[in-house]
């Protein structure tokens, strides 16, 4: 494990990029106990939202890298990662301290650690609903951990007990939303196609220049289905020194159920039999639309140099939301705020999910016995069991189209 740990610390290609880079990686545990007895899961888990609760089998890892050039060195060059290692996914938390942290650890070493750890060690544990203040290396970064009954899409509340906090706080306004609009720039007219390949839990390989970017596009990728979590498995930045290496890139079998961004040129090689591969260049800035990457055949894949797009033969089921779109657009012309921005695309994203999801609850609700049926008196009434015939009919009166002004081939997507 720490021999992953180290490999997934520092990046894999060829990166002339001099200076502080940041990341995240997911790591399967392997061996030892699931779950440590002092951790309870239960309470957390019980309250928090189901795609922040904590993961028993994985650990996320948040690194801050450093690379300069440095005479006193042998390979001329300073380069050194701190890596947060956490079973929370909280990754715009963790990120911002390790900005704090890592520039001052690369300056005075140990001694810096061993005092952020005992400050880190007097923290209230996260509570979901709870707003808590985290002292810091003189700094006091206030977050609120998100709470299952909070409403989807709802904003996060403004907080105003700074209880007269001395240096003012570092407030984050979330511990673990992505800049979406940002991450989803180049595929913003695929946005359709990238949420139905998330919703069927296809296979995906994300190619990126960069740790960061890889690791920020997963993220992103498989944050679309909130309220929802994402349930197959997904690696933000795979290295070929992974022990799961084999297992992914074997042609015997067909890929598994995942995403995993890459930034070696070797998968490209590796990974061109999987059925869809999303090549990303540099993310800039969100002042202007970059070019859109294309959709083309997987077989144009053979090139090492590729060039960005989306590589599949996957033909969606529904129509694209040209009006969200344009919406963008016409944010980007008008320099609307990113925050902005990537809340249409989270709003247009949730309305999207629950116009799936909504019809189904409706059946399943169907399908399980009247209150009255239930009593201590007599034997546990049956659930009736699914019926996919049944569901599509109820589709006709009840589908997705009553919350959704998405056409298309809904009844396909349900199959």
């Amino acid at each position: 494990q720490k021999t992953s740990i180290c490999y997934l610390s520092f990046p894999d290609s060829y990166s002339g990029g001099l200076g502080d880079t940041q990341f995240s990686f997911r790591l399967r545990q392997s061996g030892g106990q699931r779950s440590a007895p002092y951790e309870d899961d239960g309470g957390y888990n019980r309250e928090a939202p189901l795609t922040l609760q904590r993961e028993a089998a994985h650990y996320f890892g948040y690194v801050y890298f450093r690379q300069v050039k440095d005479s006193s060195m042998k390979r001329g060059y300073f380069q050194k990662s701190l890596v947060l290692v956490s079973r929370l996914p909280y990754v715009n938390l963790f990120q911002s301290l390790l900005q704090l942290i890592a520039p001052e650890y690369f300056d005075k070493l140990e001694p810096c650690l061993e005092a952020v750890c005992n400050e880190i060690d007097q923290w209230p544990p996260p509570a979901p609903g709870q707003t808590l203040n985290l002292p810091v290396m003189g700094v006091v970064i206030q977050v609120r951990i998100p709470s299952r009954v909070d409403k989807p899409g709802s904003s996060p509340v403004k907080q105003f007990n700074q209880e007269n906090l001395l240096p003012a706080p570092l407030v984050l306004p979330s511990i673990h939303e992505l800049d979406l609009f940002r991450c989803f720039q180049p595929v913003l007219i695929h946005i359709q196609m990238l949420w139905e390949l998330m919703l069927l839990g296809e296979p995906v390989v994300v190619m990126a220049p960069s740790p960061t970017v890889s690791s920020e596009m997963v993220l992103a990728l498989t944050s679309c289905l909130a309220p929802l979590r994402y349930c197959c498995d997904y690696r933000p930045y795979f290295t070929i020194h992974d022990s799961e290496f084999k297992e992914y890139t074997t042609r015997t079998q067909a890929p598994p159920n995942i995403v995993v961004g890459v930034t070696n040129p070797f998968f490209i090689k590796t990974l061109q039999h999987w059925p869809h591969i999303l090549r990303v260049g540099e993310l800039r800035m969100s002042g202007d639309l970059p070019k859109q990457v294309k959709v083309k055949k997987p077989a144009k894949l053979k090139t090492l140099d590729t060039k960005p797009g989306i590589y599949t033969s996957y033909k969606t089921f529904l129509h694209k939301d040209k009006t969200l779109i344009k919406r963008l657009l016409k944010g980007i012309q008008r320099k609307r705020p990113s925050e902005v921005q990537s809340a249409l695309l989270r709003r247009h994203l949730l309305e999207l999910t629950q116009s799936f999801i909504i019809p189904l609850e409706h059946y399943i609700a169907s399908l399980m016995p009247l209150q009255r049926a239930i009593t201590p008196w007599k034997n546990p009434p049956q659930i009736r069991p699914f019926r996919q015939e049944d569901f599509m009919k109820t589709l006709e009166h009840a589908g997705p189209q009553l919350t959704c002004v998405l056409k298309g081939d809904w009844l396909g997507l349900y199959r």
